[in-house]
């Protein structure tokens, strides 16, 4: 397998550790994925979680193994499996519990670029590169990674990405809002997630997912869970730091 987990404290980085291929993904790496994902989330104090290269300034992921699809092509069997691996593994990670950050070094492209979007922010160096290129090989992208797509560009940037298959250099992918910052590392927003309340960035995330999924309007469940806040420990901790100039020590 060439992906791993890696725990820092409060933080976990997800990497992708296949320098000899530009990190491209196997189709028993995207069936590994959600596993790690459900491990991650498993974990108590956990609250951020990072997917990166393995290598620093390697690339972040080059998309598909273009050799492992051609030599399964004519196998029906293998295609389906693949696909629904695909699926499950980008549902799964854009609906990760807590923030996720994808930090790209080098290049993101086609799935690899699938992955970046799923996550909640993209952090870039200058050195990074973007692009989706599957009008490139005769072939299309994933649905659900269109609409990822659509939601963070808008309709006419992704239509310029997936009609043309061009690579995006860092300043570019930023500039339209594919990246959301470009650093030198995620640590220039890495702190002051991890040292929120785990509790709000976890509902917090819930609701944009639902707003990106089509609710504009509170249900009961959204109601009862921005009322319930106000009696949590995190608000009494939160309010008690406020008024005494404090950081707030939040536990998990």
């Amino acid at each position: 397998m060439s992906l791993r987990l890696e725990l820092d404290g409060p933080t976990a980085r997800l990497l992708v550790d296949r320098p000899d291929k530009r990190g491209a993904f196997t189709l028993a790496m995207w069936r590994q994925l959600p596993q790690l994902l459900e491990e991650a989330a498993a974990l108590p104090d956990l609250r951020l979680l990072v997917v990166q290269s393995a290598q620093p300034g390697g690339a972040f992921c080059a998309g598909a193994d273009i050799a492992e699809l051609l030599a399964n092509k004519d196998d029906a069997g293998w295609l389906a499996a693949n696909q629904a691996a695909i699926n499950r593994a980008q549902h799964d990670l854009t609906r990760f519990p807590l923030p996720t950050i994808a930090y790209v070094e080098g290049d993101a492209v086609g799935g690899g670029c699938g992955l970046a979007l799923a996550c909640d922010l993209r952090i870039a160096t200058t050195a990074a590169r973007f692009g989706i290129t599957p009008a490139r090989l005769g072939l299309v992208y994933p649905l659900h990674d269109v609409k990822l797509l659509v939601d963070l560009v808008g309709p006419g940037q992704a239509r310029r990405l997936l009609y043309s298959g061009q690579l995006l250099d860092a300043g570019e992918a930023h500039r339209i809002g594919l990246v959301e910052m470009l650093a030198g590392g995620p640590s220039c927003i890495q702190e002051a997630i991890i040292s929120a309340s785990r509790h709000s960035t976890r509902a917090l995330k819930g609701f944009v997912r639902r707003v990106q999924d089509g609710q504009g309007a509170d249900d009961a469940e959204t109601l009862a869970i921005f009322a319930d806040a106000f009696s949590g420990a995190d608000f009494a901790e939160g309010t008690a730091a406020f008024t005494e100039k404090r950081a707030p020590r939040f536990r998990a």
